[in-house]
């Protein structure tokens, strides 16, 4: 009967511990940069490619294979119509475009991409919207970690916070 409690205890902590094992995190991790001197906002960007694969998927009705091997330009695209449509920047209340410059896969789960903003003058405000993933999934968290004029700011974006105004 002793062994049976024990062999109970056990099935009850590995259940529990594995459950936390298979718990999955969804963030983001946004970095936006003022280089002043090369008159540029420098933004990289780091997401989850399978949760940007169901992003992409679920608002456009189209399977996207985003770095896989199955990745096709047409995918490319896609992912460059999903960050301009869910990641946007105004300069002084104008909305700027935003380049898409290249991506790579980091750790084979992990989606970066260099984008920018050229042009950019000395500015007062800075308004981010982020709503990348979180249009479609509400656990989906955004930090954005923005650097201009020698200070550092952070935000967090969430399903009910996807904008924020930033004041220099």
């Amino acid at each position: 009967m002793k062994k049976y409690v024990v062999y109970f205890f056990l099935g009850i902590l590995f259940l529990s511990l594995s459950s936390f094992a298979f718990h999955k995190f969804y963030m983001g991790i946004f970095q936006v940069n003022y280089a002043a001197e090369k008159k540029m906002l420098q933004i990289t960007s780091r997401i989850f490619v399978d949760d940007l694969n169901k992003g992409i998927e679920k608002k456009y009705n189209k399977k996207a294979f985003i770095g896989t091997d199955k990745e096709t330009s047409a995918d490319v695209e896609l992912l460059k119509k999903y960050l301009s449509e869910n990641f946007t920047i105004k300069i002084n209340g104008q909305p700027k475009p935003i380049s898409f410059l290249s991506k790579e896969l980091e750790a084979d789960d992990v989606l970066v991409c260099y984008s920018r903003i050229t042009a950019v003058e000395k500015f007062k405000t800075l308004e981010i919207l982020n709503s990348v993933l979180s249009d479609w999934n509400a656990e989906q968290q955004n930090i954005t970690h923005i650097s201009a004029f020698g200070t550092k700011r952070s935000v967090l974006f969430t399903e009910s916070s996807r904008k924020e105004v930033l004041k220099y």
